[in-house]
């Protein structure tokens, strides 16, 4: 049976952390709480999607946008299924769901020293933005809820 991707529930966050948790180039923090992916899911119903072989998350993406840009977040696949494009229909699926809801581009981070994401991504069509650097400041502690 070929794996079958739905849209991410908030009952699918156990199985998707520990995706997440084993997988290179996924950065875990307070935002990846379950409270934290609800509130995320909520926001954008619909776009954030898991592959499953059977009964089991071998895949998951989050995608939501601010109304101009969209935005990819946590991309895994297990290593048990990778190379057989479950990655590139992923992004696919929620890159047709942004453009369907009139979201032009799409934007997403990568660790820098995350060599096989770069390839995997520069592979499909997306470039670096050499003009744009990344800051970012923190706003709250530490939530209880991260599950992290």
């Amino acid at each position: 049976m070929a794996p079958v991707t739905r849209p991410m529930t908030i009952a699918d966050y156990e199985a998707v952390l520990a995706l997440w948790r084993v997988t290179e180039g996924v950065g875990l923090s307070e935002s990846d709480g379950r409270d934290a992916i609800a509130l995320f899911l909520a926001r954008n119903p619909g776009l954030s999607r898991v592959t499953l072989d059977g009964a089991q998350i071998v895949g998951a993406v989050l995608c939501g946008h601010d109304g101009r840009r969209g935005y990819l977040h946590h991309l895994a696949v297990a290593r048990t299924h990778r190379k057989l494009g479950l990655g590139k229909t992923l992004v696919d699926l929620c890159l047709a769901d942004l453009a369907g809801l009139g979201i032009p581009k799409c934007n997403l981070f990568l660790f820098a020293d995350h060599s096989a994401g770069a390839a995997f991504w520069k592979h499909n069509g997306w470039t670096a933005r050499p003009d744009l650097l990344v800051l970012q400041k923190p706003l709250a502690a530490g939530r209880p809820d991260t599950g992290c």
